[in-house]
């Protein structure tokens, strides 16, 4: 499987995605008490798989 930059940015933002949804269901659903915490982790992920996401035909 031959990689180039696009499937790079494509894949590291599925899988940023991916962790940010996870810390935020861990967030809400287990660890109660420190929701705060984890959504704006979780928030940032999204963040930046958006930003890769933007990038990928750019670069």
């Amino acid at each position: 499987m031959k990689l180039n930059k696009n499937k790079i940015f494509g894949f590291s933002a599925l899988i940023m995605g991916i962790l940010g949804c996870g810390l935020l269901i861990v967030g809400f659903f287990i660890y109660t008490e420190y929701t705060i915490g984890f959504g704006i982790a979780g928030l940032g992920f999204f963040v930046i798989s958006w930003a890769f996401n933007a990038l990928k035909g750019r670069v």
